[in-house]
């Protein structure tokens, strides 16, 4: 099973990777949400799952859920919102646009664990 992580910060990347890897996940990783519509446009078929921070240069993790939303290929891919925004108005937001959950910063790997399979149950 294939993913994206996409976060400004390459220490993040790394460990959700690792993570990702435990449960048998490969992560493609992007730095911004253009990167991560990038990779979409290139291997969407092949993507299981979103990984998405909410703060990124050039394209916005909200930004990147309305774009999947709005595009056949991509509509149905499950994302998840990792993100240091922690208000309900915020998490509200996120889930009314498309994500299928959210997971606050910081987080422990059990954690994201359970969060990713909670949104893949509901596929």
């Amino acid at each position: 099973m294939k993913l994206i992580v996409a976060d400004d910060s390459r220490l993040i990347r790394g460990i959700i990777e690792k993570t990702v890897a435990s449960i048998g996940f490969e992560a493609a990783q992007a730095s911004n949400g253009k990167e991560a519509l990038d990779i979409l446009e290139a291997d969407g078929k092949d993507i299981n799952l979103v990984l998405l921070d909410w703060n990124m240069p050039i394209m916005s993790g909200i930004d990147v859920i309305k774009s999947m939303r709005r595009d056949d290929r991509f509509k149905k891919i499950p994302v998840l919102m990792i993100s240091t925004e922690s208000e309900d108005d915020r998490i509200k937001e996120v889930i009314n646009a498309g994500a299928q959950g959210y997971l606050t910063k910081p987080f422990t790997g059990d954690k994201l664990i359970d969060a990713i399979k909670n949104v893949l149950a509901t596929q």
